[in-house]
């Protein structure tokens, strides 16, 4: 503000010198201030006192010393000025770097403690486009425009002060024309907001096709669909330049439309101007006039500029908008207000659910089981029984409405999030790894690295021999979804990893259903390593991995069908027999 403020001022000082500078030179009049005026902070003594300046030269150096004297001024002037301007972009461009580096951090910090459901409910690649385009777009749009209004508004309005000391009823008439084309252009901008938004759910389409690409380009080549996947995306891409096309044509509009109007309008001063000067009708002086006009070409650019920036303005608001409802969206899975810490597990897990569902349709229903400490429990049935949703409830991934999840006696919301998550470790059908190095993997989410504990955890995960054969040992980076490693070898890093969490309980989700033989011997004996000294929760669908679990639990629609061990399931000649003989198990 300090900066923007004098830059205006040495601006409007510029043109103030048109006055006395077109005096000297075509009138031969001097100025008729000869007496040094009283200081008093109004216009009109720094006028009078340069005035009286000015006379001071003329007697002592003549006319052209006045004019080298004028001349001067008017480059010190001009040089303020710049200096100012650059000093209020300086401190404007740190301002929208920082604004933006803590908005992007502030959206991605929102995205990682978002629940399971926000994302069951968004798109990847429209979530991508919002933490990349629409950061960038707020960039380029909200925030350059603001700075670009901050000032031009002031230079505007600061103007139109100067325009009214100079001629008051001419001012009054040029806010009667001026208004015209604020309105024409505004009608044009207005329109861009609605198309912004569709651009940017059009951008996001794009990165969902993309990314949907990216990670399945193996069967995308098995099913010969290249020409499919390309149709799509142009289809997407076709669509989205459409849009962009018809956005950028209304925005370019904006600028050539205000300068068409701001020329009209000085046209209009100058003939009605001109006029009353004619006529005597007006106290302004030919030089006077001159000045005015000069004044009022100075809007035009600043003018021209807020036309851009209220255009680009619109496009950055959708922008603003699709960021703001995930920052200002509601985390579902909320922090107790005076939670407890868990630092350790001691007596059982209890679930007590009468009902649990992610739409209108129940996903789980009068379910109840106890996990005493050290004991294992698997959990089988069909695919959509309900099996998954049951353990997510443990991390709280998903809340419970009707029911509770109880830890050693009390209501899982009551503890601290973190602390609770700390005593689960969670080994998952897919393989979840990170574009990063087998150190950092293993120890991913560690605060401190111990190389001892990394290798005793991959010696026991049947890892260390494999990663002992690579180029550089636990230091290698595995690529984008460990794509450098087996399918074996990835599970065997993702149990290294949660033996190196060493958590008391323990979460298994078919983690060896999507091996082959050899791999799935090496990562069960991984799996039987990892569940020793610790309370598991298994969901199999290969029936021969839960044989000795403590208890075996059959659901089926979301609900207990049948329970017990594995012999009396057997031989109970239920569902779990029938499932046992679909897979021909001996």
């Amino acid at each position: 503000m300090f900066y923007v403020i004098f830059y205006i001022i040495f601006g409007l000082l510029n043109f103030s010198l048109l006055i006395p500078l077109l005096d000297v030179l075509f009138n031969n009049k001097q100025p008729l201030v000869n007496v040094l005026p009283t200081f008093t902070l109004t216009a009109d003594y720094l006028k009078n006192l340069f005035y009286f300046k000015l006379n001071e030269y003329i007697i002592t150096y003549g006319k052209f010393g006045v004019l080298f004297y004028v001349c001067s001024v008017l480059f010190m002037f001009v040089i303020f000025k710049n200096l100012f301007g650059f000093l209020s972009q300086k401190v404007l461009t740190e301002m929208r770097v920082t604004l933006v580096s803590k908005l992007r951090l502030a959206l991605f910090e929102q995205l990682s403690i978002q629940t399971l459901s926000f994302y069951q409910n968004e798109q990847k690649g429209n979530l991508l486009s919002i933490i990349s385009n629409d950061v960038s777009e707020i960039e380029n749009s909200i925030v350059t425009s603001i700075q670009t209004i901050f000032r031009d508004v002031l230079v505007i309005i600061s103007t139109f002060i100067m325009l009214f000391y100079l001629s008051t009823q001419l001012t009054l008439f040029t806010l009667l024309v001026f208004p015209l084309s604020a309105v024409v252009i505004s009608t044009v901008t207005g329109k861009l907001r609605k198309k912004a938004n569709s651009s940017q759910i059009l951008y996001g389409q794009l990165l969902s096709i993309t990314e949907e690409m990216l990670s399945s380009v193996r069967i995308v080549k098995s099913f010969n669909a290249e020409k499919f996947i390309n149709n799509k995306y142009k289809e997407a891409n076709n669509n989205l330049n459409k849009m962009l096309v018809s956005i950028s044509n209304k925005r370019e509009l904006a600028s050539p439309l205000s300068e068409v109007l701001g020329v009209l309008v000085i046209v209009i001063i100058i003939i009605y101007g001109g006029s009353l000067i004619l006529n005597g009708k007006s106290s302004l002086t030919a030089s006077g006039f001159i000045a005015y006009i000069a004044f009022y070409f100075q809007i035009i650019a600043p003018a021209k500029s807020s036309a851009n920036a209220f255009s680009y303005l619109q496009k950055g608001l959708s922008s603003g908008e699709r960021v703001l409802r995930i920052l200002d969206g509601k985390i579902s899975i909320e922090q107790p207000q005076n939670p407890i810490f868990l630092t350790k597990f001691d007596k059982s897990i209890q679930y007590e659910v009468s009902s649990f569902r992610y739409t209108d349709v129940p996903i789980l229903k009068n379910i109840s089981i106890k996990i005493e400490k050290g004991k294992s429990i698997a959990l089988v049935g069909e695919s959509g029984s309900g099996k998954s949703t049951l353990v997510d409830l443990l991390p709280r991934f998903y809340d419970l409405i009707d029911g509770e999840v109880l830890l050693d006696g009390i209501n899982i919301k009551l503890f601290d999030i973190k602390s609770l998550r700390s005593q689960i470790s969670i080994v998952s059908q897919e393989a979840i790894l990170f574009n990063d190095s087998i150190l950092n993997n293993i120890t991913f989410g560690s605060e401190k690295i111990d190389k001892n504990k990394v290798i005793h955890a991959a010696k026991i995960a049947n890892a260390h021999d494999f990663i002992e054969q690579l180029e550089e040992g636990y230091n290698t980076n595995i690529g984008d979804r460990g794509m450098r490693l087996s399918g074996g070898q990835k599970q065997r890093l993702t149990i290294a990893r949660a033996i190196y969490k060493n958590a008391p309980i323990l979460i298994l989700d078919e983690a060896t259903s999507a091996l082959d033989t050899e791999s799935e011997r090496l990562v069960q004996e991984a799996i039987n390593n990892l569940m020793q000294n610790r309370t598991s929760i298994v969901i199999a669908h290969r029936l021969s991995t839960i044989r000795h679990a403590d208890e075996i639990i059959v659901l089926q629609k979301g609900t207990i069908a049948e329970r017990g061990n594995h012999e009396s399931l057997l031989n109970q000649n239920g569902i779990y027999k029938r499932l046992i003989d679909m897979q021909e198990v001996k």
